[in-house]
């Protein structure tokens, strides 16, 4: 997903028109629509710290290595079960196809409230639910390579906060929708740009995701079942989404996916860093 730059406008009567019909009228329906879409962002701030935590075995009560400890099988069917509840929620919810006709149901301004309160839940339900395998797969003991999976582990995840602004950081997760709709305006249609880190790879935030996950100085069967099933789905999801940046944006995504990487930098400059300069 690249940068997006948007030119803010009032919604015309027509506009109004559709707004109101979504179900939320104005004045009485618009700050209840607010309300979710903070609501909902909150949700989702409380999941991404928990989830810091959740993998890097630190300051929250459960975490990828403690919990209730089962059986071999029965933990791998649950923890399973868990990353495939998430997974298909998350990648179904983000098609095109099925955003249309969830919108005949939602108000449009809510769509992505909604999908990000759910995805946090599921992340939460995950995080509660998750079942430890604390078979060692490795365990780092020098100083020095232990420092430097810690290190990744947190550049890991400034990489996909900051990246997450790259990208309007508030619409991603609902907010600028929400509030945009409580002004009586409509969130402009997406333009194509890159920015920051997206002028070197295609996927920071997904880089971030597997560096955080994999970065570990001890590495269990539980936590490698969870980077592995992760990584494999992030790999699975580029795909289809960049099939619908292509059909969004055409021949100007084709020219950038040829020229910057999915997932890892090179060293060679691109033509986008030198027109740049």
């Amino acid at each position: 997903m690249s940068t997006l730059v948007k030119d803010g406008g009032r919604i015309d009567e027509k506009k109004e028109a559709r707004l109101e019909s979504s179900g939320l009228e104005t004045g009485r329906g618009r700050l209840p629509a607010l309300i979710f879409g903070v609501f909902s962002y909150i949700i989702f701030l409380y999941v991404f710290v928990y989830a810091i935590g959740f993998v890097g075995n630190m300051g929250v009560p459960k975490s990828i290595d403690s919990g209730v400890k089962e059986t071999f099988g029965k933990a791998l069917l649950v923890d399973f079960f868990l990353i495939l509840l998430f997974g298909l929620q998350h990648s179904l919810m983000a098609r095109q196809g099925f955003k249309r006709r969830w919108k005949q149901i939602i108000p449009p301004a809510i769509e992505r409230s909604t999908y990000v309160l759910l995805a946090s839940l599921l992340l939460a339900l995950l995080f509660w639910q998750w079942r430890p395998i604390l078979n060692p797969v490795w365990s780092l003991e020098g100083p020095v390579a232990r420092y430097l999976m810690v290190g990744l582990f947190w550049l890991g995840w400034i990489l996909v906060l900051i990246s997450s602004f790259m990208i309007d950081h508030f619409e991603l997760f609902g907010l600028r929708q929400v509030y945009n709709y409580w002004r009586g305006r409509e969130t402009p249609p997406f333009q194509f740009k890159k920015e920051g880190p997206y002028r070197y790879i295609r996927h920071p935030i997904m880089l971030g995701f597997i560096m955080a996950f994999w970065a570990t100085p001890g590495m269990t069967l539980g936590h490698f079942i969870f980077a592995v099933s992760t990584t494999i789905y992030i790999l699975i999801g580029i795909r289809f989404e960049e099939r619908e940046l292509l059909k969004t944006f055409g021949k100007e995504y084709d020219e950038y996916r040829r020229e910057v990487p999915m997932l890892l930098p090179t060293w060679r400059r691109s033509s986008l860093f030198r027109k740049r300069r």
